[in-house]
Formats: structure tokens, sequence, C-alpha cells
């Protein structure tokens, strides 16, 4: 049975009750144009205690990596310690200005130069820039240098950009809004970039490729130094998405195989706060062919004194001032902390869970390529006539597992994506491990257990295709 939905706002809302009363205002008061309000617009009106009470509740209603596991595919849920926050909450970088002149801002700006240093060396490339505010906009910034650097050559018909279905998701979405094409690269039958097609792809239009190693399927792309050297070969460049660098740090250094520029998610692999709508940062890493075209400013240091200076053929900037500077903060806390051996101890741990759990639940979950995966695997939800991995994802709710990612990547029918992260005790893997073989036996004994989930939470299951096809996007009474 569903319990009651947490009240609205509005439905919570009492004619004439207030929470605070004001002083008298001791300025000239200016009224809001109509032309910016609408008439119909009404605030609820609430005393203070039932604001509190109303927030705390829904904050008691959210899924979190500090109250639950959290093992959603190809987003790198981990946990971020607490000395990352207190370290960004200390008063000098808290209370740092973006508009206080270089030689005021010394400390902030050498923070910036020591995290652009510890990337360089972590991905082997010649330069960094955090400007990106998210992964995806690290993405956009990478194919825009792609662009510059075919444009500065004499190249405008480089506009084809060769992206293997194993990608991450945004990646075509990053080319179109730079005004490339996208051309798909299939899977071989292991789960690789094929080859012949890559081959047959290569002309004097290709741009370069967009690749994820390891891709979505949670791979590691073996054939990677002959991609890169095909792409060079036939005159453009490497794009490497570093989405799922977790599983590398310390371990390889993408600009080491061929990667030419690369973002990195300081979100997944260097545990700063994720997503919510709230700030990122999507830091982009550069071989020498692609360093001075990297977007600015970039912290630069000459003689013992730090400046933030724009790339001599940069793309510009990406974001405001130098970034979202408290995000930059906590990475650099979090590298320091672990240090180069942690760096490595960090992406073999990764390694280590996700194939503990994938060797126990492939029993039951068929795999589609049964590899020894990286940080992440791939699974099938589907080994049940009349189960789907919608239904199995539901259920994991009642039993208070966040669902993985689902559906995704595409080329794996009824996809189920697990990434436990090395944050996870052995405990806390073998708990999900024996939810999950219980799911897949509810799945052949009691298959209405999973088409009705949740059964435990404020709504229960919802109509996605009418929600969908219906959204409504308003407070309605």
């Amino acid at each position: 049975m569903n319990l009651i939905p947490e009240p609205l706002a509005f439905e919570l809302s009492s004619p004439g009750r207030v929470g605070v009363s004001l002083p008298t205002c001791d300025v000239p008061v200016t009224a809001v144009p109509a032309s910016l309000r609408r008439a119909e617009l009404k605030l609820p009106e609430l005393d203070e205690l039932t604001v509190v009470r109303h927030f705390t509740r829904l904050s008691q209603k959210n899924f979190s990596i500090d109250t639950h596991f959290y093992p959603l595919g190809s987003c790198t849920m981990k946990y971020n310690p607490k000395a990352n926050e207190v370290a960004a909450a200390q008063p000098g970088w808290k209370g740092a200005h973006p508009l206080v002149s270089d030689d005021r801002n010394q400390g902030a700006i050498e923070l910036i130069y020591r995290l652009q240093e510890s990337l360089k060396a972590i991905g082997g490339f010649a330069g960094v820039s955090v400007q990106p505010a998210a992964g995806a906009h690290g993405e956009l910034a990478g194919v825009f240098m792609i662009r510059a650097y075919h444009l500065a050559h004499g190249n405008p018909g480089r506009v084809k950009m060769l992206i293997p279905d194993s990608a991450h998701g945004t990646n075509p979405a990053s080319c179109t809004m730079a005004g490339l094409t996208t051309v798909t690269i299939p899977s071989d039958a292991e789960g690789g970039v094929d080859l012949d097609a890559l081959k047959a792809a290569c002309d004097d239009t290709v741009a370069g490729i967009m690749i994820t190693n390891p891709s979505t399927i949670g791979l590691f792309e073996r054939n990677i130094e002959k991609i890169a050297k095909m792409i060079h070969d036939a005159g453009g460049l490497v794009y490497g998405d570093g989405a799922n660098m977790n599983a590398l740090t310390g371990v390889l250094r993408p600009a080491d195989v061929g990667i030419d520029v690369m973002h990195f998610n300081l979100h997944k692999t260097f545990s700063t706060p994720h997503g919510g709508g709230g700030p990122g940062v999507g830091m982009v890493g550069a071989a020498p062919v692609l360093a001075e075209y990297l977007p600015g400013p970039i912290a630069v240091e000459k003689n013992g004194k730090f400046s933030m200076e724009m790339p001599a053929k940069g793309i510009g900037r990406m974001k405001a001032f130098n970034g979202n500077f408290g995000v930059l903060v906590r990475a650099y806390t979090y590298i320091r902390m672990l240090g180069e051996e942690g760096m490595r101890r960090l992406a073999e741990s990764a390694v280590l869970n996700a194939n503990y759990i994938k060797v126990k639940m492939e029993k039951v979950y068929p795999v589609k390529y049964p590899r020894r995966c990286m940080h992440e695997f791939v699974a099938m939800g589907n080994f049940v006539d009349g189960i789907h991995t919608l239904d199995i994802a539901k259920r994991m709710i009642d039993y208070g597992y966040h669902p993985p990612t689902i559906y995704f990547p595409l080329i794996v029918p009824e996809a189920l994506m697990v990434e436990p992260t090395e944050t996870e005790s052995k405990e806390t893997l073998d708990a999900f491990i024996d939810v999950m073989l219980k799911i897949a036996e509810e799945a052949k004994t009691q298959p209405e257990l999973l088409h009705d989930a949740p059964h435990n939470t404020p709504i229960g299951r919802l109509d996605e295709v009418a929600a969908a096809r219906n959204p409504m996007l308003c407070y309605r009474s």
C-alpha cells in the first residue's frame, strides 16, 4: 500500500497566515511592473514552522549516497569525503571573490594551478583548463577545440565526427551543437570498435573521433592505439570522453594511447558533489597538438607569481570568471589526500568491486559481452518471459536500493548497467547481490510483485508513457 503523498506547499496554505514580519521599509518602495508579473500568480500563505516541517520531511525522502547504495552505471555515484567539504568551507576559499585582481587572489589561483598540474600528470596532457561547468560542457569544449584546429589549418571541410555506438550518450549532441555531423561506428562481436567499419569511414572529411574508454558497456577498448593511429593517419584528432576515468586513474594515462583532448568529470572520478542542478566542473586536458586551443583563462605560474591568462589560440570562455571554484577546492583536496598510490588503488578497487558483483549476478542476469569488465558492467533483465528491466528496477526501490541505469547503452537489450564504485564495502556488495538474486527468483515465482512495484513509496508505479505525452508542468489544485 502506498504511503500518503507529501502535500504541496499550496495545499498547506491558509489565508492570512504569515511566517515572518519585516520592519517598515526605510527606502522608497517601487512596484513590480505589470509586464513582469501575472495577476493570477499567488504564493502560499504559511507560518514558519509549517515551512520548516514541510521541507524537512521532503529532505528525509531524498535518496543520496550518504544514505543508500547508489549503483547508477556510468555516473560513478561514489561517496564524497567530508574532508572535501571542510576544505571548501574555509573562509579563505568560501569568501574568495572572482573579481579580485590576480595579485590579491594568489592563493585561489595557485590552487587552480596545482589542480591543473595534478590532472596533467594523471592524464599525461600538456595543458588543462578548469573552465567547462559539466561533463557535456567539457565535451563541447573539446569538439570546439578540434573544430578550431582544423579551421586554423585550412581544413573547413573536416566536419565529420565518428562516434562508436558504445560511446557516452551526450557525444552526438555535443557534435551537433558545435556544427559537426556524426557518423555512428558499430561495435564488433566482443564489444569493441569495429575496425573495418572505422577504416571505411576515415576520409578527408573526418574531424575526429569521440571515444569513451572504458566504454559504456564497461569494457576496455583493446584496440585504442590502433584506433588513434587510424584517425591520425586520416588527418583527424581523437577526443576521449573521460566519464569513466574512475577505472584508469594511476593505471593508464589517456594521452599515452593517442588521446588528443579529454574532459575529466570532477563529480565522478574526483568525488565532488554530483548534479542536482548545482555546480559542476568538466575540466579539459589536451595533448601538445591542441593545448593552445584550450578555453581560458588558465592558471599560469611565472617566477613564483600566479595569474590567469588566455591560451594563444584558445576558443575563449566556456564559463564566467574562473569556473566553479568551490568544486575545484574539493577535487584538489581529494587528489592530495589520495596521492599517486591512492589514485591507482581507487581504480583497482572500482574494477574489483564491479567484477565481484558481475560474477555473482551473471549466473542469473545474462551479460551480452562476458569479458572481464572494468568499473561497471551491463546485464540484461529479460531472462523471464513477461518481465522487463523496468520491473526489476522498480522492485529494487522496495528493497531500499536506487536502481542502476536502465535501457542504456542501446546496443544491449533490456540493459541494466551497474557501477558500485570503489567506496563500497564487501558487506554492502553482498547485500546488494542477495537482493538482486531474490528479485530474480520473484520474477519467476511471483511476477506480480515486480509488475506492481514499487509498493512502499509515496507514489506508486507511474504511467510514464502518459506522463511523457501529456506532461503537467505547473501546479494545479
